[in-house]
């Protein structure tokens, strides 16, 4: 590939590696997506590209490096994140990095992780010249589910909401098929994909009986994790029918009926008793046993009270909220977002980065939290 006419400069590469990292995006976790790509130094020719494809599967660089063969030697590596410099689920990439004879390292940001740190020290010291800090911004959002995992020790939240233009997901009935369209609706299946686990409340199995998959794309399901205080769901919903590709979490409270809980451990679906504040789950609690679990990302999917209670606890890091072209006008009709009452406007969610897409015949508002940016800003 001759690039000679573009402006080559480390951020254009860079952004070849964010690009190859996404790829894996969905797949990786509790490891991050990576991208990689390797460069000859004298003509800016791209040599070999490679991403993280699967946890347990082959690093980015690796991947590159495989591809490029006897072409690495002397070659430039570009790489999203630090490689590390121990042995995991796969050998260190800084000895594959090594043993290839790669001249140069160019990576996004650090590991933050304390048992990968190091490995551009290393790559120093066997004498390949490092640089990193490039794209910081773009890799951050790229490795945000990582991040918060490792830096928080809690998953990163995702709010996921498609309403009316009057802000309703459902008339008075409960009846919400379908307020945005089907391009909307593929985009949400996405999402699922992406995340570790999408979460509702008890209302919404009553309601609409979801199946909480990405049916709609090619990907892997999420972990469905259901709020069910008091375990009164009927185990006939479509979400405790369990296989290796559906799992199934159900939280409840410490007090919930034992006898269901034997039923439900019987069809091979978890069961995690957290306690409860103000006769609701504590979500901090079930982040931090999301995170021991190795959840690194929660797409909430409501409903309405579900959606309220991750906003007044301040533990939604992004919204991707899709708006139909409906206006309800139900007075009684079931709102996106229900929270406590608050006093002044000082109180409301103020959000950073909003951007509005198109999507088909619905329109997509997404943005950052500020709990969100606050990660996305930290020094690594």
């Amino acid at each position: 590939m001759d690039l000679k006419s573009k402006n080559l400069s480390d951020e254009f590469f860079m952004k070849i590696a964010v690009k190859e990292g996404y790829k894996g995006l969905g797949w990786t976790s509790p490891n991050p997506p990576v991208g990689a790509v390797l460069i000859d130094p004298l003509n800016k020719k791209i040599i070999a590209k490679g991403y993280h494809k699967k946890f347990g599967y082959p690093h980015a660089e690796v991947e590159a490096i495989n591809r490029a063969k006897e072409k690495a030697k002397g070659s430039i590596l570009y790489v999203t994140l630090e490689p590390c410099s121990h042995y995991g689920k796969t050998p260190p990439c800084t000895e594959k990095i090594i043993e290839a004879g790669i001249s140069k390292v160019v990576c996004g940001i650090r590991d933050p992780n304390p048992i990968a740190k190091g490995g551009l020290e290393y790559l120093k010291s066997k004498g390949i010249e490092v640089k990193v800090g490039v794209l910081e911004r773009e890799v951050k959002i790229l490795t945000r589910f990582f991040l918060s995992h490792i830096l928080r020790k809690r998953p990163w939240v995702i709010m996921k909401v498609a309403s009316s233009l009057d802000g309703r997901i459902a008339v008075s009935t409960g009846e919400s098929k379908w307020i945005t369209g089907e391009k909307a609706r593929k985009y949400a299946h996405k999402l699922r994909h992406i995340c570790d686990a999408i979460l509702v409340g008890k209302n919404t199995i009553l309601k609409d009986n979801p199946d909480l998959t990405c049916r709609l794309v090619k990907g892997k399901n999420p972990i469905r994790i259901v709020l069910d205080t008091y375990l009164s769901l009927d185990p006939n919903f479509k979400i405790f029918e369990v296989n290796k590709n559906k799992k199934t979490i159900i939280v409840c409270g410490e007090k919930a009926d034992l006898q269901k809980e034997k039923i439900l451990k019987a069809r091979g679906i978890e069961v995690w008793r957290l306690p409860l504040e103000r006769e609701k789950i504590d979500l901090n609690a079930l982040l931090e046993k999301c995170n021991e679990n190795n959840i690194c990302s929660i797409l909430v999917e409501g409903g309405g009270k579900v959606h309220g209670s991750f906003l007044e606890k301040n533990l939604v890091d992004e919204i991707f909220y899709i708006i139909g072209p409906v206006i309800i006008g139900d007075r009684e009709g079931i709102l996106a977002i229900e929270r406590e009452p608050i006093k002044s406007l000082k109180e409301a969610l103020f959000l950073k980065n909003l951007k509005v897409k198109k999507m088909g015949d619905s329109f997509l508002f997404h943005c950052f939290t500020n709990e969100g940016f606050k990660l996305l800003n930290t020094p690594l």
